[in-house]
């Protein structure tokens, strides 16, 4: 029996909302009570990234699973009508969870919709995710810490403004920086450091597709960046490191990388295997 079937039925007017952070993509990286809540949950409000697909595939076939995904340039739905989704399927008497990417406090907006559930009377949590922040570069081989080459790091939403705080980070080589939702942002901020001062020898890394066999990580520095990017036809997703630890070599020697297979055979694979 599931453990949606064992639970106890439903005997109150207002369910409730469990804003899940899925992590960078392996289901087995999610903890043990958001894969409890999952198995628990009468609807699930899906993001297109994290462990989406393997974590939907295992549902129950009477749960409801709403995809809600965001890609560039095209949203299934605005950030309101997600916060009224899954609020009014709360005040149905539903658990609901909101299975997001990553962690939900990390620019998941998970913050937007705890207020939603507050202001509506519906009980609501949240359980955290393994961030992209620090999962992605490790998978990667790059800490975003480490002792002698960088104490601190700062965190950026690409698609915002580079601030003073951002370019205070970029000056200072102890601390590593970690651009998210950057790819089409970059040749902005790299125009932004260097104007700044920062050195264009600064190291940086792409990780693509961190923690998926479409994984790739591409090395070059601050002043080719976006030169790089174009080169390699860099795509989202994609997690932006700069600062020392995106050296080359920090503990050994970069292995050799098959190439990437195309894209449109991974997605015609992983369909396929979706089907099965």
């Amino acid at each position: 029996m599931t453990a949606r079937a064992a639970r106890e039925p439903h005997d109150a007017v207002v369910g409730r909302v469990d804003l899940v952070g899925g992590g960078p993509g392996p289901a087995d990286l999610m903890t043990v009570r958001a894969h409890r809540l999952l198995s628990e949950a009468d609807v699930v409000v899906a993001d297109r990234l994290g462990p989406t697909a393997e974590v939907l595939r295992a549902l129950d076939p009477r749960v409801q699973v709403i995809d809600v995904g965001k890609r560039p340039g095209h949203h299934t739905a605005t950030q309101d009508e997600i916060n009224r989704l899954i609020v009014d399927h709360a005040l149905a008497g539903r658990r609901v969870v909101r299975l997001k990417g990553g962690d939900p406090f990390v620019f998941g907006r998970g913050g937007e919709e705890m207020l939603a559930c507050i202001a509506a009377g519906v009980p609501v949590a949240v359980i955290p995710g393994v961030s992209s922040v620090i999962s992605v570069p490790q998978a990667a081989g790059i800490p975003v810490t480490h002792r002698g080459t960088a104490s601190a790091f700062h965190v950026v939403n690409g698609q915002g403004a580079v601030t003073e705080s951002t370019l205070a980070a970029l000056s200072d080589p102890t601390v590593t920086t970690v651009v998210l939702m950057g790819v089409t942002a970059l040749p902005r901020i790299v125009e932004a450091a260097l104007a700044h001062g920062i050195p264009p020898e600064r190291p940086l890394a792409f990780v693509e597709s961190g923690h998926t066999r479409r994984q790739r990580i591409t090395r070059t520095e601050l002043g080719g960046a976006a030169e790089t990017a174009g080169a390699i036809g860099l795509s989202n997703p994609a997690v932006i490191v700069i600062g020392e630890v995106a050296r080359a070599g920090l503990f050994l020697p970069e292995p050799a990388l098959p190439a990437r297979e195309p894209l449109e055979i991974l997605e015609i694979l992983e369909t396929l295997e979706a089907l099965a």
